[in-house]
């Protein structure tokens, strides 16, 4: 027997996440679970990840949607970041 998930994709480069949309997300989550600190346009600030506030964060992402860790996956009410594939297939299998 076959699963059936729905699949929606939204470029957030092109349809950014609003302060609303990430902090539903997060759920009551850290920031920093969303945060992309690996990207460069992160070294590039030259701040350290250990002094940012969610906020401030939050702030980040939304000039800078590079800085999202991606995918974000939505399952139900269950969110992950940066789920790599093989999480991914497990999640869905």
């Amino acid at each position: 027997m076959q699963s059936h998930v729905e699949f929606n994709e939204r470029d957030f480069f092109k349809n950014p996440f609003s302060r609303a949309e990430i902090e539903d997300l997060l759920g009551g989550r850290p920031a920093s679970e969303m945060f992309n600190f690996r990207s460069p346009s992160f070294k590039q600030t030259g701040l350290d990840r250990n002094t940012l506030s969610d906020d401030r964060l939050i702030d980040m992402m939304l000039k800078e949607p590079r800085l999202v860790r991606r995918p974000v996956v939505r399952i139900g009410n269950d969110v992950y970041f940066g789920a790599n594939r093989s999480v991914l297939e497990k999640l869905m299998g």
